[in-house]
């Protein structure tokens, strides 16, 4: 597993990496996006699907906790799921997230809320908010991710 750091001095920027991870993810790939609040999770996830070819703008799972999207809104079917209200792992196991995994690229806001053993073999993606506004993101990328994380 490697690790990367960069960082993303604007909401463009935000939404330009979620557009190239779009390029390289696919079915059963796990984008976990760990931050705190207003750092930029949700942006990502908005440049990637739109990427992916979503309409308007992805609002952010806060309170659907997964928000699907399907065929033909979008090239691939997507699981935007945003954990932040799940307090007992136990709870995550009704989301189905596993069995979604077979045809589903999984975009997992808070996964911290789970064990890591959840996310073994996902691209690990964790924002900071720096005191002059810009994001610095640290990327942990699993065997799976190598050759497609578009900053190796």
């Amino acid at each position: 597993m490697t690790k990367n750091r960069i960082v993303l001095a604007s909401l463009e920027e935000a939404l330009a990496l979620g557009a190239r991870l779009a390029a390289v993810a696919g079915p059963g790939d796990v984008i976990a996006l760990s931050g705190p609040l207003g750092a930029g999770k949700t942006s990502i996830a908005r440049g990637l699907l739109a990427a992916l070819g979503l309409e308007g703008e992805a609002p952010s799972p806060s309170f659907a906790i997964v928000q699907p999207y399907d065929v033909p809104e979008v090239r691939l079917p997507v699981l935007h799921v945003d954990l932040y209200r799940i307090e007992d792992p136990d709870e995550a196991e009704e989301l189905g997230l596993d069995d979604a995994r077979t045809d589903s690229l999984l975009l997992v806001e808070w996964p911290e809320r789970l064990p890591a053993s959840a996310w073994h073999d996902a691209l690990w993606l964790t924002l900071a908010v720096a005191a002059d506004g810009t994001r610095a993101l640290t990327a942990r990328v699993p065997a799976a991710w190598e050759g497609r994380w578009p900053l190796t």
